[in-house]
């Protein structure tokens, strides 16, 4: 009983090309977000600018963003090699934001996949909050780290179906990239927690990511209500880049989802 009222669906049914977020006297936000250049990074930058945020974009110094994005304002772009990336660096890329989204991810190469840093995303995550801290502000920091329905919250002791707990622990071992959305989510959960008196955190966990052009509707629930390797459902990028945005700007949606990851599909 008690693990059906976990599991109990939250649904937030969004319209499609959700308009710009502005209220009166409200500050202008600022976000640093890593992993700017990808498939979902892109976007989220996008969907942030859309929104009036100002952007911070951290991009390694081969990529680039549409041209279209670097034309518009409020977009500052910090062309740097993330795993090389200092604190006090990064803590100068950091003044004056509201918060961080990490959307990084490893490349899909054999280097990307089983070379150095084996730890991306989890040492990305632990730099920022150890910038944070050390910077003395007293401002609330929210934190999103963008993750997997193959990464259960532990939290809420969820337990998959058998068939892909054991396809997991294969993953596990056979690719560090896995391990390393286990251990960044693990980091937050479990160093930063939910009584940290700056940093918030939430990640963010969608399914199989897809390619749409325009948002749609979508669901988000506290745990997954799918098996991830075996009957996984569509999750398109744009619907992820809203949503985390949309955490960013909504104070309400915050504070129904920080400390927690919720999971997000596409509405069917």
């Amino acid at each position: 009983m008690a693990s059906s009222l976990l599991r109990k669906r939250r649904s937030i049914l969004v319209a499609a090309r959700l308009g710009i977020i502005h209220q009166k006297g409200m500050k202008m936000k600022k976000i640093l977000v890593l992993g700017s250049s990808g498939a979902t990074g892109r976007l989220l930058v996008t969907e942030l600018l859309k929104k009036n945020v100002e952007v911070v974009a951290v991009l390694r110094p081969s990529s680039n963003l549409p041209h279209g994005l670097c034309s518009q304002g409020g977009l500052q772009i910090i062309r740097t090699e993330i795993a090389e990336l200092q604190e006090r660096e990064l803590a100068q890329y950091l003044q004056g934001c509201d918060g961080a989204i990490s959307c990084l991810g490893h490349n899909l190469t054999l280097k990307g996949m089983f070379g150095h840093p084996k730890l991306l995303v989890t040492d990305a995550i632990k730099n920022i909050c150890r910038a944070i801290d050390g910077t003395g502000t007293d401002e609330k920091f929210k934190l999103i780290l963008l993750n997997t329905t193959g990464n259960s919250n532990r939290d809420l002791s969820e337990k998959p179906p058998l068939s892909q707990r054991i396809v997991i622990s294969i993953i596990r071992l056979l690719l560090p990239p896995h391990l390393d959305n286990e251990k960044a989510a693990d980091f937050l959960r479990l160093e930063i927690g939910h009584s940290h008196n700056i940093i918030e955190w939430a990640a963010v966990r969608p399914d199989t990511l897809s390619d749409n052009e325009d948002v749609t509707e979508y669901d988000i629930f506290i745990s997954p209500t799918r098996n991830a390797i075996f009957d996984a459902a569509p999750t398109s990028r744009v619907n992820v880049a809203n949503f985390m945005s949309r955490l960013i700007c909504e104070d309400a949606l915050w504070d129904q989802w920080k400390g927690k990851m919720p999971v997000i599909y596409n509405h069917s």
